[in-house]
């Protein structure tokens, strides 16, 4: 499912309109972006929780030239599905 299938999906079980679902869809997601970047949690009892999450330093292997490189910490973000939401896809 692509964007505008979600946006659809979201006017058939709504009586919002096409361009007001796609509103709500584009805040929902801003606001989770803006949370994330913050450094927050965004939980949503019953779906899964949307977090940072930082990955240490390491030695990496060129694949190309075999020779080790140095790989940056970075943040990345994870999501982890909520009980709820595993138990119905099973």
């Amino acid at each position: 499912m692509n964007k505008a299938e979600l946006i659809e999906a979201i006017v058939a079980k709504t009586s919002l309109s096409k361009k007001d679902a796609e509103a709500a869809l584009n805040a929902t997601v801003d606001a989770v972006k803006d949370a994330l970047k913050a450094g927050d949690k965004v939980q949503l009892v019953g779906f899964g929780t949307f977090a940072v999450k930082e990955r240490a330093a390491r030695t990496g292997l060129n694949p190309r030239t075999k020779e080790k490189i140095q790989i940056a910490a970075t943040k990345v973000p994870t999501f982890t599905a909520g009980k709820a939401l595993k138990d119905s896809v099973q």
